[in-house]
Parts: C-alpha cells; sequence; structure tokens
C-alpha cells in the first residue's frame, strides 16, 4: 500500500523527454527538440558523459522557444513559501523537501489528492509567485513524474536523497518550516503506546 510519494519535477528546458540520460516521458509534443534525439524511457543503465549532456542543452538552447530557466536564492525562498501555504491549505504531511535551480524534489505522505493533483497545487502556487519577475515565461517544463513509496525504509532512504541534493551541490540542506520529521507512520498501522510502569 502506498504511504507517501516522491515528487519530482523540473524548470523550464531542463531535463528533456529526449534527454540522453533517458527520461520518464514516451512522447515528444515539441517538435522543435525532436532532432536532439530520441526517447529513452527510464533513465539508461550506462549514463552518458558530462560533455554529451552539456553540447545536448546548448543545442537545445537554440530551438527551445524561451531560455532555460533558473532559479536564484531569492526565487527558491519565493517558491518554498508558496509551498509552505499549499502544504498548509490543503493539509499535506510533507517529509522532504530540496528546491534547487532547476528542478524540485518533495516527500509527501498518502493524502486524498492524487500525487498528480499535488504536483498541480504546489506549480500553480510557485507560478503565481514568479511572474513578477520571469513575466510570461514558462516557470515548471511539465507535468512532473511520482514514485511510490511503501515502506519505511523507502521513506527514510528517500528523505535522505532528497535532503542530499542541496549538499551534493556544495551547498547547505535546506531547512523549510512545512518539513515534518518523518515519525514511521504508514497506513493502516496504529501506534501502540508503551505500558506505564505502576508506581
Amino acid at each position: 500500500m502506498v504511504a507517501a510519494y516522491h515528487l519530482i519535477w523540473t524548470a523550464y528546458g531542463h531535463w528533456l523527454p529526449n534527454d540522453p540520460r533517458g527520461s520518464m516521458s514516451q512522447e515528444l509534443r515539441c517538435a522543435n527538440i525532436a532532432p536532439l534525439g530520441e526517447i529513452h524511457y527510464g533513465r539508461k543503465r550506462i549514463q552518458p558523459a558530462g560533455v554529451l549532456i552539456k553540447e545536448f542543452y546548448e543545442a537545445a538552447r537554440g530551438v527551445l522557444k524561451y531560455d532555460l530557466l533558473s532559479f536564484n536564492q531569492k526565487q527558491i525562498k519565493s517558491i518554498g513559501q508558496r509551498f509552505a501555504n499549499v502544504v498548509r491549505t490543503c493539509e499535506y504531511t510533507c517529509y522532504a523537501c530540496a528546491i534547487m535551480s532547476d528542478h524540485v524534489h518533495l516527500v509527501v505522505r498518502k493524502h486524498r489528492d492524487k500525487a498528480e493533483e499535488m504536483i498541480s497545487q504546489f506549480q500553480d502556487a510557485s507560478r503565481i509567485a514568479l511572474q513578477f519577475d520571469i513575466g510570461t515565461h514558462p516557470v515548471w517544463g511539465g507535468p512532473g513524474w511520482k514514485v511510490f513509496l511503501d515502506t519505511r525504509d523507502d521513506i527514510t532512504r528517500t528523505i535522505h536523497y532528497v535532503e542530499q541534493n542541496p549538499v551534493k551541490m556544495r551547498r547547505p540542506v535546506q531547512r523549510w518550516s512545512f518539513v515534518k520529521e518523518y515519525d514511521g507512520w504508514l497506513p493502516g498501522r496504529v501506534r501502540i503506546a508503551k505500558p506505564q510502569a505502576e508506581n
């Protein structure tokens, strides 16, 4: 049974459907990027060299309608503030969040809203937050994707992965007020209180 979701999506122009590393896309909706390469569904077992990825995105810059979008620290903070509003308004339980310059990771507990609805809520709110800075430039690169988390080990491992995203880029772990520590919750499991010692 699904206990939580790992939600991921990118800023505009990043991790395109035909990215040489592979992607979770199964179709190209933009004919302009078709000449850049074929779609490979899922991550490739053998990853291409960094120089090939760089060349791919240099070529993509010439055919995309808008410039690739990368968030600065001020914009990351603004996105986080809108995420906090969504968590509060929708009553989500968020266990981890990393807002990077070109993508987002969230770990959110199972909820009445489907994963796709959650992503839409977060994207819509944060898009509004950035309108003053970027005008009509698209904010997000698509509807994103989800990973089902079924066990406590799945959840704790993914939380650690998300928390380490900024660290891998030599930045501090992000601390967000709307993120709660994972308490081991699983659907259908009731916590049994330890018996109190008698006096």
